[in-house]
């Protein structure tokens, strides 16, 4: 969190991600909130509580440490929901913390089935777990030729209960790709019918924010809602842009102007020089840089920023704590008014795809760095 830089504003709506909750909720099945990395820069526990009183019972985080402070939380708060590790155990002083904060891992490899029927077994205490399946994604999970063994390995250590299979789609945002969307679907059901066969019937997701907008056949028991409870829409930019219609943007960035002054005409601004001034301008000089995850890649990019309800372009390159902007067409610009760098009103607001296009990544990346900085709940 930049320290200096005080003034630098991360804004978090709840409302809208309650709204956003209950729009995802209203395509089927349970809605897994997926609260992973701070809630995608957003805030693990005012997310899980504000999600919990739209009546989201399961919660599914990234590590299991993480997934230990957010039992925390909950049990301080009174909250019941199960917690999900999306990367289970990964090192050996994860295992323990599975039983002591009750998380159910995903168990996606034969080294942490066997190391939890081990410590099952010793402890004589059975966990419920999520069996992993990798359908396409070739990340992580047991594939199609593991099953038999898998069922084997199960029958033999009943401590360790499969209670959900999950599996992750690789390309469900792309309306170009629905037969790889579909083709996954199909191996995971003949998984899930395998599991069913051998006497494990379990809770299947599949769909994540895309898959619960657009393949309505996917939604199994339960649904994983991720970028979309934060109102940044899956396929932006594409055909199907219109299936995110209704999510609200729950992030807002702001900073503030610490100097607005004159740029004549053949000055250049910032290291560099890489900005000459083609005319005689006003420029401000805006409190957020690098240190702020406000991207040094934004240099020179086309990227813009609201100030007064306007369109400033950035211009030069940004600095550590530091950028400016172009306020030549908007001469009420003073020092101490605010720099809108993600969000604000009207249809001049800055989107997360907007900001994630000028900066060369996506929406995601977007909320987890800037969403580092001080936040603020309204």
């Amino acid at each position: 969190m930049s320290i200096l830089h005080n003034k630098f504003e991360v804004r978090i709506r709840l409302a809208a991600i309650r709204a956003n909750y209950r729009l995802l909720c209203g395509h089927g099945s349970r809605v897994i909130g997926v609260i992973k990395a701070d809630a995608y820069g957003h805030g693990l526990c005012e997310v899980a509580q504000a999600l919990a009183q739209e009546g989201c019972d399961t919660f599914a985080i990234g590590s299991v440490e993480e997934g230990a402070a957010l039992r925390q939380y909950l049990r301080g708060a009174g909250i019941k929901a199960r917690i999900l590790s999306l990367l289970g155990p990964v090192d050996a002083e994860d295992y323990s913390l599975l039983w002591d904060y009750e998380i159910i891992p995903f168990v996606g490899t034969f080294r942490q089935l066997e190391t939890l029927a081990g410590q099952a077994a010793r402890a004589g205490k059975g966990l419920p777990i999520s069996l992993k399946f990798d359908t396409g994604m070739a990340r992580l999970g047991f594939v199609a030729e593991d099953i038999p063994r898998l069922v084997d390995r199960l029958r033999e250590a009943p401590l360790v209960r499969p209670v959900m299979a999950s599996s992750h789609l690789a390309t469900a945002d792309d309306p170009e790709a629905v037969g790889v969307v579909m083709g996954q679907a199909g191996l995971f059901e003949d998984m899930l019918a395998a599991l069913n066969k051998a006497g494990f019937p379990v809770e299947a997701n599949l769909a994540n924010s895309a898959g619960i907008l657009a393949h309505h056949k996917l939604h199994h028991q339960s649904q994983r809602g991720g970028i979309a409870l934060y109102g940044a829409n899956p396929f932006a930019g594409t055909a199907w842009e219109h299936l995110g219609r209704g999510l609200t943007p729950a992030m807002e960035v702001r900073t503030k102007i610490v100097t607005v002054h004159a740029l004549k005409k053949g000055q250049t601004i910032s290291y560099g020089g890489t900005y000459t001034a083609e005319r005689n301008m006003r420029v401000a000089i805006v409190a957020a840089g690098y240190a702020d995850a406000y991207s040094r890649g934004l240099s020179g990019r086309g990227a813009q920023m609201l100030v007064a309800g306007r369109r400033a372009p950035q211009v030069g390159r940004v600095c550590m704590q530091l950028c400016a902007c172009d306020v030549s067409d908007i001469p009420e610009a003073r020092a101490g008014d605010w720099a809108v760098l993600l969000g604000g009103s009207g249809p001049l607001a800055i989107s997360a795809e907007e900001l994630a296009s000028w900066w060369g990544t996506i929406s995601y990346e977007v909320f987890c760095l800037l969403g580092m900085n001080r936040r603020v709940f309204v």
